[in-house]
């Protein structure tokens, strides 16, 4: 028999620790924790190695029939999973929303898998469930800062909630939507509610055609997804175009009179904090207006920027996200908190009584089981690792490294405007930029001729892809790439790079680095020479 005999006591020692550590555990145990410093500042982001190789790895799709040693197994992890796996921490990965962590997880994560508590349940997290409670609380007081009276009525409340911890962005969104979907079709003495009835008969009750919902084209995909669930609509996704970046209040409220003037009901405006692509914040405050007099719920997409209101120079950026009904945050982001750490904050603790459920067995009524008011049922208690890094980073903390991101990225921004090969397209609000190489002879020809702006982008986009593939696949640094319309390019996408400078660990270097790679790669590309030969040509 291949691996271990097959026996209850085999299998009842995977339950428990042998004496001693198995060496190969130990060995990825090591590479995690002792030799985390080496790890953190490698810069290579990947080995090279196709998808199509790794793949191979993982290409048998029936369940093994004999159990493994761990031993065994933990080799094989080690050689098929860790040595192909994406390096985040490193200081030139600076492609995605993703980054190096504090050293304090890594044994906290061994503390949260070890507990293995389920928030679903006050019985099974008991200790859990008040901090998960207390933790939005403390999210819920960055963003609205209620009173003392207001958070010592309601952070422990049975019958309220302040939030929704769930896995991420795209929960907390479709969560936030839910409510206010809720909330747009409530009950009364002829109609049980949406929740009871159903959508098509809230409708009628009402008297709307359709419901939808307004963002700009730079909302995050989740909402699209959010009004397919909500059997909304795909085209009741009401995305607006947004050249400058942000939503403007003018066109969102000219577009929900519209709408409303045919017989249909706007459910929400959607406004973002640190859009994905290119890291801007809407007008929140003048939105808010908007909603107002729609008379529709208000929420903010606040999964990259909300992390800026722990700064008091930057969180004026935000001003009006106190007035949103909703609120989603993702501390996996600039919180450096593992993935799978998002929220939903509601303004009103009432709000998420509009979907609370109950079951006989769990959920009970005046129960204070946090599962009673959120999507998923089952999960782990990641609201620990953000109140460990609240109390270890504190609101100072957090700040510097929020600073420290920004005026990061306004420096890579001045690198690019000061290189004659580059040009900036976005610039920096929070931590996100976009830019692409452009061939400093193709932008002086394009300043006389701006006419030909349309073939000549089309050429460059060419150029930007072959670039940003090529540095993947070298593996020594990653930027990710997005195609846009910008103001000075309003009637063409083009394609960019797109950077996210989260990680402290990055450095000047490191991103003048990354721009010489691109340039050296650029340079020895058929699209270079075919826009180079194009503008020789043409003098």
């Amino acid at each position: 028999m291949k691996g271990a005999e097959v026996s209850l006591d085999h299998l009842f020692k995977v339950f428990t620790m042998p004496e001693g550590k198995d060496s190969k555990l130990a060995q990825i145990e090591q590479h995690l924790s002792d030799n985390l410093a080496d790890f953190l500042s490698q810069h290579v982001v990947t080995k090279v190695k196709s998808l199509e190789e790794i793949e191979k790895h993982f290409s048998k799709s029936a369940v093994p029939e004999n159990p493994e040693f761990v031993s065994k197994h933990a080799e094989d992890l080690l050689n098929k999973l860790v040595a192909n796996s994406v390096n985040t921490y490193s200081p030139t990965f600076i492609g995605h929303m993703t980054s190096a962590l504090p050293y304090f997880h890594l044994p906290l994560a061994k503390l949260l898998v070890g507990l293995n508590q389920n928030l679903v349940k006050i019985e099974t997290s008991k200790a859990f469930t008040p901090l998960e409670r207390q933790v939005l609380g403390m999210m819920h007081e960055l963003v609205y800062k209620q009173s003392d009276d207001f958070y010592n009525t309601y952070l422990h409340s049975a019958n309220h909630a302040l939030g929704a911890f769930c896995s991420g962005g795209t929960l907390a969104n479709i969560t936030a939507l839910w409510v206010a979907r809720n909330k747009a079709l409530p009950a009364t003495t002829q109609f049980k509610g949406v929740a009871q009835e159903g959508l098509a008969a809230g409708m009628v009750h009402y008297g709307y055609k359709k419901m939808g919902i307004i963002s700009s084209k730079r909302g995050h995909y989740s909402l699209s997804k959010a009004v397919d669930i909500l059997a909304l609509g795909r085209q009741q996704m009401l995305t607006i175009d947004s050249p400058s970046q942000r939503l403007s209040p003018e066109k969102a409220l000219e577009v929900g009179l519209q709408y409303q003037k045919e017989g249909n009901k706007v459910l929400a405006i959607v406004g973002i904090a640190g859009t994905t692509e290119t890291g801007h914040i809407d007008p929140l405050d003048e939105l808010a207006d908007v909603a107002k007099e729609l008379g529709c719920h208000f929420h903010v997409d606040a999964a990259w920027g909300g992390a800026t209101l722990f700064s008091n120079e930057h969180g004026q950026l935000l001003k009006g996200i106190a007035r949103a009904d909703s609120v989603t945050l993702d501390a996996h982001k600039q919180m450096y908190v593992p993935m799978g750490a998002g929220m939903v904050l509601f303004k009103d603790p009432n709000d998420s009584n509009t979907v609370r459920h109950h079951a006989q067995y769990i959920l009970r009524a005046g129960s204070k089981d946090l599962g009673a008011t959120t999507i998923e049922g089952s999960r782990n208690g990641m609201a620990m690792m953000v109140y460990a890094s609240l109390h270890i980073f504190g609101r100072q903390g957090y700040e510097l490294l929020i600073n420290q991101s920004i005026e990061k990225t306004k420096t890579f921004a001045r690198m690019i405007q000061s290189h004659p090969d580059f040009e900036l397209v976005t610039s920096p609000t929070l931590s996100l930029l976009t830019y692409r190489v452009n061939p400093e002879e193709v932008q002086q020809r394009t300043k006389a001729q701006p006419q030909i702006n349309h073939a000549l982008n089309m050429e460059l986009d060419k150029l930007t892809v072959a670039v940003q593939k090529q540095q993947r696949e070298a593996g020594k640094s990653f930027v990710s790439r997005t195609r846009l319309q910008t103001e000075k390019y309003p009637d063409q996408a083009i394609t960019v790079f797109r950077v996210v400078l989260a990680n402290p660990l990055t450095t000047e270097t490191d991103l003048q680095n990354i721009l010489d790679e691109q340039l050296a790669i650029a340079s020895a590309t058929k699209a270079w020479k075919k826009l180079c030969y194009k503008h020789k040509k043409a003098s």
